[in-house]
């Protein structure tokens, strides 16, 4: 029984330790195309508001936000959440 406890605390730090890396990584910010240029924030010019609220309530980037992509966004939803 102390060798399965021990094991699923191993496990814990373990699992706290990677997230402890990735919060670590998150905190460097976002770079790229979707940044602007001065204060790190992303820029949403010419964004629809669906992304925006999905980027704002999600954090979902538009593949398009990073400039290679001369996509239209679709004008209706298809599915649904």
């Amino acid at each position: 029984m102390n060798w399965i406890l021990v094991a699923l605390l191993a496990g814990v730090v373990l699992l706290a330790g990677v997230e402890a890396a990735q919060i670590a990584d998150l905190k460097t910010g976002v770079t790229g195309a979707a940044v602007s240029t001065g204060d790190g924030q992303i820029d949403t010019t010419g964004w629809t508001a669906d992304e925006i609220m999905n980027y704002e309530m999600h954090g979902v980037i538009p593949a398009r936000a990073s400039g290679g992509s001369t996509a239209k966004p679709a004008s209706t939803m298809v599915g649904g959440c």
